[in-house]
């Protein structure tokens, strides 16, 4: 009989040793994560206002800072078996932290969904020219996926299976079809086409754009045999990600003169690019979607005691994405990644500074992962947390020298390692957790 965990992910539960992976498997859906269309997009963005020296500074210097984050957290998550919901209530967030985590990164992935679905209607308006407004597409586009989202996944995962590696090849063709008409050294030491942004603004930007990745990696990284193995696969998979698609991105950009992902690849392939990424895209937000609706049903049952209807919940998420695309939130893509850039590091912060440093809660993750389960309470809800939260966020915002996203790390790291010393981490109440079978429990029949 299997295990029962098995059949959930180990959703509520640590990963058993037996469901722990080969490292380059996990390498793979890295690189899957990184190589999307949003990708190409950040590249075309950083190639539109860079120089591509810049720009393969800012993707250095990006990446550098992600992958340290990946690494840091996801060892945690390798060495706990736990996804990043169940440790955020032992690494300083409590149950409510937890939930208010889960809450932010719902609402980032519907900025994502209003974002694929804004490029989505630019191909269609492409297509299909002066046929509907802009605005009209992108609701029309955003209420597809919704309908999809709510009433069924059918087939989704067959056209993901197509669209993905369609997408790969979209990324290569238009750069073999652009670059034959460019002098690859012209297009190296070219000025940027557009509105100059710096290396450090670059940076910031290459951060936000796989930020919740980064934050989220414990729910990849928990599958993970070693800790080597977590390194080697975020060096390996984020690395690929980011400079193939992105760096290809620049150079379209350059070559094009336009950050303008639709008229990229119009110009290098025409219809049959156009088809491919409104096909991706469709995969991608079916996902941003669905991930930001649990968020915000776990929200609402841990903080009000509040069972939302799945389907109701997706279709009211899916309406305020598709108004974002209809109201133009793609022209607002690079301050978007900013916030995100912000907002997202201290989350990591604080779980690394709890976990390593201050542990207040480290000897209840110690004694229990030995017995193969989690903590019997949880903190309900730890006040320093929220306000380091939102004080490391605001700094990392309005400062305007540095990189923000290390900002913003940096020192919800130190606050939240000056509250612990001062006795100012806290819980505030406790949660009763949900137990499923000791994760050391053989899953043979």
């Amino acid at each position: 009989m299997a295990h029962p965990t098995h059949a959930d992910d180990f959703a509520l539960s640590r990963v058993t040793s037996q469901a722990q992976k080969p490292w380059f498997g996990i390498a793979v859906q890295r690189f899957g994560q990184v190589s999307a269309l949003s990708q190409f997009l950040l590249g075309a963005t950083l190639g539109f206002s860079m120089t591509f020296g810049e720009a393969a500074l800012a993707l250095l210097f990006g990446s550098i800072i992600l992958e340290i984050l990946m690494c840091i957290v996801g060892i945690i998550g390798q060495k706990e078996g736990l996804n990043t919901a169940l440790l955020a209530r032992w690494t300083g967030f409590g149950d409510v932290g937890a939930s208010l985590v889960g809450l932010a990164i719902g609402i980032s992935l519907i900025g994502w969904f209003g974002i694929q679905s804004a490029i989505s209607a630019q191909s269609l308006d492409v297509l299909m020219p002066n046929m509907l407004p802009m605005w009209v597409w992108s609701l029309l586009f955003g209420l597809a996926v919704t309908g999809i989202v709510a009433f069924g996944f059918s087939g989704m995962q067959r056209l993901a299976n197509i669209t993905v590696p369609l997408f790969l090849v979209l990324v290569g063709w238009s750069v073999i079809s652009e670059l034959r008409n460019h002098s690859l050294g012209e297009l190296l030491t070219s000025p940027a086409p557009g509105p100059t942004m710096t290396v450090w603004q670059g940076t910031a930007v290459v951060a936000g754009g796989l930020i919740v990745g980064a934050i989220i990696t414990a729910d990849m990284t928990r599958f993970n045999r070693s800790k080597a193995d977590v390194v080697k696969q975020t060096v390996l998979g984020v690395t690929l990600g980011e400079f193939v698609i992105g760096l290809a991105g620049v150079l379209l950009a350059h070559a094009a003169a336009t950050g303008d992902i639709v008229a990229i690849v119009t110009s290098s392939i025409g219809f049959v690019g156009l088809l491919i990424v409104i096909t991706g895209t469709l995969k991608i937000n079916d996902w941003n979607l669905y991930s930001s609706s649990l968020g915000l049903i776990n929200f609402v049952s841990t903080s009000f005691n509040k069972n939302l209807n799945r389907v109701t919940t997706t279709v009211v998420l899916g309406l305020v994405g598709s108004i974002l695309a209809a109201a133009g939130i793609l022209s607002r893509f690079t301050d978007f990644l900013i916030v995100l850039g912000v907002s997202f590091p201290p989350i990591a912060g604080i779980m690394v500074a709890e976990y390593y440093i201050v542990k207040r809660w480290r000897g209840e993750l110690d004694a229990t992962r030995l017995l193969g389960t989690l903590p019997k309470t949880a903190p309900r809800i730890v006040p320093a947390t929220i306000i380091i939260w939102a004080v490391s966020s605001v700094a990392g915002y309005f400062v305007t020298w540095g990189i923000p996203s290390l900002i913003s790390l940096f020192l919800s790291m130190a606050l939240y390692v000056a509250a612990g010393k001062l006795g100012l981490v806290r819980g505030v109440g406790l949660s009763r957790t949900l137990q499923s079978e000791p994760a050391n429990v053989s899953t043979a029949a």
